[in-house]
């Protein structure tokens, strides 16, 4: 006699059973953790923006974070102002720096008005411009802050990425890569946006050249250097209008 766990019928009914109640399961977890992922999202921008304009525990060639539990006591004390750039008007919100930039991009690309936060922070007697920016690697997505004078030269940037290759393109959150562009323009001596290309074999290994719009390319990493091109060109050019504004008050 066929054994009623024999059946495919069986079977079907235990394969569902067990997705209904690994769904469930999942569900309630994701719905009891959104609190907690919140809030690591939260204190990590604080601490990617505080690490752009040089508010960090960076110790020889490591880069480091301030910790989170510093984190919200030093973002409000370092940055000033958190600024929403909209359709050429600018103004203050305190909830700037949640402002999702994917979510924002994909808003422009269906031709809808994009939201662009800009966050202002005083270190040591000197004004920073921190902006955050996005773009495509050569696996999924990268993203950073870049730290601005008046003058959109960088003073500072930090980068990430999702699942660029370890050793090659994951390199762009080294500070070997990152460093590179302190004292970079973002214009030219004509005053236009030229933005900053990774170039391989640039003739300057070394970025003593910062008025050449250029940084050095990680090695191996050809297509995860032309992103952060990308991004950096695409995102920060949106900004210049507020530059050149500020110039002229």
């Amino acid at each position: 006699m066929e054994k009623r766990t024999d059946k495919n019928s069986y079977t079907i009914i235990f394969a569902i059973g067990m997705v209904l109640i690994v769904g469930a399961l999942l569900a309630y977890l994701a719905s009891a953790l959104k609190p907690m992922i919140q809030e690591n999202e939260r204190l990590e921008k604080q601490q990617n923006i505080l690490y752009a304009m040089g508010v960090n525990e960076n110790e020889g060639t490591s880069a480091n974070f301030v910790s989170t539990e510093d984190a919200p006591k030093l973002f409000g004390q370092y940055i000033k102002k958190q600024l929403v750039i909209e359709n050429g008007s600018v103004a203050e919100d305190t909830t700037a720096y949640l402002i999702d930039v994917k979510k924002e991009q994909a808003k422009a690309k269906a031709g809808k008005t994009r939201r662009l936060p800009l966050f202002v922070g005083e270190k040591d007697g000197k004004t920073f411009y921190i902006a955050p920016i996005r773009g495509k690697g050569l696996w999924d997505a990268i993203w950073g802050y870049v730290a601005l004078d008046e003058n959109m030269v960088v003073q500072g940037a930090y980068f990430d990425h999702k699942g660029e290759t370890p050793g090659l393109g994951a390199n762009i959150k080294q500070r070997f890569f990152m460093d590179d562009f302190i004292g970079e323009h973002l214009l030219n001596a004509n005053g236009e946006f030229k933005g900053i290309t990774v170039a391989k074999g640039n003739g300057d290994p070394k970025n003593n050249d910062k008025l050449d719009n250029e940084v050095d390319a990680i090695a191996g990493a050809t297509i995860t250097g032309d992103g952060v091109t990308v991004m950096i060109k695409k995102d920060l050019k949106l900004y210049l209008p507020y530059f050149n504004k500020l110039k002229n008050k």
